[in-house]
């Protein structure tokens, strides 16, 4: 259990974890890592990708492609339709959903890691920065808690006995500042009888990625 300020981190996770119908919820300073750690986790950890290129649309954020190639992953791209993506989608060859357009109720797909944001100005849940990742494996959830926490547990590393294995971990947490302005906010993601509203998924227009050759190594 999360100790003196981080306590206010896990109390938003689990507002999350309510709200998006996820058994666990671990959040991080935002989204794109949430794709690299749930990648790094499927690729090295679960041992579930069986492929070495992940295949995402050639319109989407530019920092998909780089997680997914800090991951130690190539990128692959399929054409869509216009300028513009909508809502959630799968980053084929993974497990792992790239929800940077989608925040809603009871929204979380069983047996995967979805990846939110609440980075920038369009998002539904609006906190300047962060982002997070919706899972029903425990297994995934103890370690990404460990692993965005510089390999530690949530109290003071005086008393932590950095047991995680393998021994890596990297500075991604949310602040529980930014959980504070959460808690604060998911409010109105709920009517006055205490029931979950929905919100209709964002459509926005990226540049097409496949025409950089950056990408391509």
């Amino acid at each position: 259990m999360a100790q003196g300020v981080h306590k206010i981190t896990e109390d938003f996770e689990k507002k999350l974890s309510e709200y998006t119908g996820a058994k666990y919820v671990v959040t991080t300073d935002n989204q794109s890592n949430s794709l690299f750690l749930a990648l790094y986790y499927e690729k090295n950890i679960k041992k579930s990708i069986n492929t070495d290129t992940i295949t995402i649309p050639c319109r989407t954020y530019p920092s998909v492609p780089c997680e997914i190639i800090h991951a130690g992953l190539k990128v692959g791209f399929y054409e869509v339709k216009g300028e513009t993506i909508k809502g959630s989608y799968l980053l084929e060859g993974s497990n792992v959903y790239d929800s940077a357009l989608s925040f809603t109720s009871n929204m979380y797909i069983p047996n995967t890691h979805m990846c939110v944001s609440f980075t920038g100005p369009y998002k539904h849940l609006k906190l300047g920065k962060g982002g997070a990742i919706l899972t029903d494996s425990e297994e995934s959830y103890r370690w990404f808690k460990k692993a965005r926490f510089s390999g530690r547990d949530e109290c003071s590393y005086h008393d932590d006995d950095f047991d995680i294995n393998p021994v890596v971990g990297w500075n991604f947490y949310m602040m529980p500042e930014i959980s504070a302005r959460g808690l604060l906010l998911i409010s109105q993601f709920y009517n006055q009888d205490g029931t979950p509203k929905h919100n209709e998924d964002l459509e926005l227009p990226y540049p097409d990625l496949s025409k950089f050759d950056v990408y391509k190594q």
